[in-house]
């Protein structure tokens, strides 16, 4: 069942444009997962070809951005939409934001491997590619929320989060002791820091898209600690 409860619209055209408004949703994920992807690739690879193209789709996303911000205002003036769809017209809107400040994070990314490509690499990459990895499925299972209206699977992206905090402090207490012993490393070091910073933003923003369908399906949000994970319980002594 739809979160419109399933009510078919006496407008037809009203139903192509939610329809149209999910796709374009979809097509902005997947070009912003694919740009996350691509920029990380560039780094690991250290192929500046690659990030130059990634820079290149961003405006791409901010286009889609823009065409849906435009759908939504224009079924909210014209179509009277009922509960369950307003809110799947005022989530269209959120996401979409999310999702294109990821494109943005994803371009930022691929500023910092131009600039490292410049130098001899720092390290074997051990900790980033974990982390990539699981901020991209973040992103994923936020659109795939999304997609199947999915309640639970919303609440476990944003149970997500606290593992990409933790890796991104992990690796920055790493490169710190990096760059105590050798100055020479900051620098490197420094930009390393910056897309570890831009992999747990865009978790963050992931999270948020989560919320937002979470909303979107429920018309409300669960109590606070429904977000945390939880833990299995202390064994006794």
């Amino acid at each position: 069942m739809s979160i419109a409860g399933g009510k078919t619209h006496t407008s037809s055209d009203f139903e192509k444009e939610l329809a149209e408004l999910r796709r374009m949703i979809l097509e902005l994920g997947a070009k912003v997962e694919l740009m996350t992807a691509k920029g990380m690739e560039s780094l690991f690879k250290r192929d500046s070809s690659l990030a130059e193209r990634v820079m290149s789709w961003d405006d791409e996303a901010d286009a889609l951005n823009a065409g849906i911000n435009d759908l939504c205002l224009r079924m909210m003036a014209l179509r009277q939409p009922t509960a369950g769809d307003l809110r799947l017209i005022l989530a269209g809107v959120k996401v979409a934001s999310s999702l294109e400040r990821i494109g943005d994070l994803a371009v930022n990314i691929t500023e910092r491997v131009l600039e490292l490509n410049e130098e001899a690499p720092l390290k074997p990459y051990v900790e980033l590619p974990r982390m990539s990895e699981a901020t991209r499925l973040m992103l994923r299972e936020s659109l795939d929320s999304f997609v199947k209206e999915d309640a639970d699977l919303a609440i476990k992206v944003v149970r997500s989060d606290d593992e990409v905090d933790t890796m991104n402090q992990q690796l920055l207490r790493e490169l710190l002791t990096y760059m105590m012993e050798d100055a020479r490393n900051i620098g490197r070091c420094q930009r390393l820091i910056f897309v570890s910073k831009y992999l747990e933003r865009i978790a963050d923003h992931a999270s948020g898209v989560a919320k937002t369908v979470y909303f979107m399906i429920r018309g409300g949000f669960p109590p606070k600690r429904a977000w945390k994970k939880q833990l299995p319980p202390k064994r006794l002594a």
